[in-house]
């Protein structure tokens, strides 16, 4: 998400993004290690509900956002300058002893071994520039709602110029589905960040936006979710208008295990949010678990007898970041006016796809929404479908 570049405390041409309010990481992570031995009975209990039977031989797609992730962590593992610079990574020989390497592979391996070492084996990355493989966004503002937009629709729209919670004109690849026949009513999207039920046009598209800390409908949460419900503001708040991943996690998992449902968006935040804070450490090790979360929704995934082997994943980002410490390219922003943030990554997972399939060229963000078009067989007008990117 977007902080103007010439701004260390979320101020800019646009207004604030965020307001600071997050404690000490390792303090957070003592209390979501209390938190998660009290949902242990809630997740076994409901690990065991009943299979639901596919409806359709259509594909599922879930689709995944790491909001504001470098494709430099992504590939080389953490940044060796960034580990070194005390301005911004307060405890260095805790994450030397767990992510450094002198290999940048093993380093990628030891950050993110799902995305690093199960994905890269087992289906497509893209945006590895160094090996001449690029993945750019297409709008020219370069932060989080022109991004999602883009990336949710196949199209960048210049008339969206800000974070402000105003409905998106643009039909995302959500709604599409969601008129569609083959999946109507059967899509949910679970995103940390408050704004996207206006990304997304909840009212307009049907699609139900469990997003900040809001829920789905109060009347259908199962116990797991009326748990997370009741107590999720009684944690100390992250930002006021970002949930903590790990909700937004059990959440989509919790209904994806209950709802069945064909298409899912799930969008994490804490990235970004510690990103602008200057906090490498933090921005290291929520990647680190985000990652290890995704695994997670992987694993059920080939287990239940509805997604195994009719599912497809795709994995990215908003947006990029700078290079590193320098004046016009701060690891911190992004933005107009931050060189590198324009490039971005993408993951994707699924029946069919073939190692290294996708050819070392560039492609561009706008290719993800028509991609996703061709396999579910829908049609997205304003975008150029013919562009998508080859991976059967």
């Amino acid at each position: 998400m977007w902080r103007s570049p010439v701004s260390a405390h979320g101020w800019g041409p646009w207004g604030r993004r965020f307001k600071s309010c997050h404690p000490d990481f390792f303090f957070i992570f003592a209390i979501m290690k209390k938190l998660i031995l009290i949902l242990i009975p809630f997740l076994l209990f409901n690990s065991c509900s009943e299979l639901t039977s596919n409806k359709t031989n259509s594909p599922n797609i879930i689709l995944i956002t790491l909001d504001g992730v470098r494709w430099q962590e992504v590939f080389n593992g953490i940044d060796t300058n960034l580990l070194q610079n005390k301005k911004f990574t307060k405890n260095t020989s805790a994450l030397e002893n767990m992510f450094f390497s002198q290999d940048n592979k093993m380093r990628q391996k030891k950050l993110v071994p799902f995305l690093g070492s199960f994905i890269s084996n087992n289906g497509i990355l893209i945006g590895n520039k160094n090996e001449g493989s690029n993945l750019k966004l297409t709008n020219d503002q370069l932060f989080s709602y022109p991004g999602y937009n883009e990336l949710l629709t196949g199209f960048a729209d210049s008339s969206i110029t800000s974070n402000n919670k105003i409905y998106n004109k643009n039909q995302t690849i959500l709604e599409l589905l969601n008129n569609n026949q083959n999946y109507a009513g059967q899509v949910a999207a679970f995103c940390s960040w408050d704004v996207f039920p206006y990304i997304i046009n909840d009212k307009r598209s049907g699609v139900p936006v469990s997003a900040g800390y809001s829920n789905l409908e109060k009347n259908k949460l199962s116990k797991l979710e009326s748990f997370i419900d009741k107590y999720q503001k009684m944690m100390p708040l992250f930002r006021y208008n970002v949930r903590y991943d790990l909700f937004t996690h059990i959440l989509s998992m919790e209904h994806i295990k209950n709802k069945k449902p064909k298409v899912v968006y799930i969008s994490y935040d804490e990235t970004d949010s510690f990103s602008h804070d200057g906090s490498y450490d933090n921005y290291i090790s929520s990647l680190h678990n985000t990652d290890k979360m995704i695994e997670e929704l992987w694993i059920y995934l080939q287990k239940d007898s509805f997604y195994k082997d009719n599912t497809y994943m795709f994995i990215t980002t908003d947006h990029g970041r700078g290079d590193g410490d320098f004046p016009n390219s701060m690891w911190t922003s992004h933005g107009v006016g931050v060189e590198g943030c324009e490039d971005t990554w993408l993951a994707i997972l699924g029946p069919g796809i073939e190692k290294n399939k996708t050819e070392k060229k560039q492609y561009y963000v706008n290719q993800i929404a028509p991609t996703i078009a061709k396999l579910t067989g829908i049609t997205i007008d304003k975008a150029n479908t013919s562009e998508v990117i080859p991976i059967k």
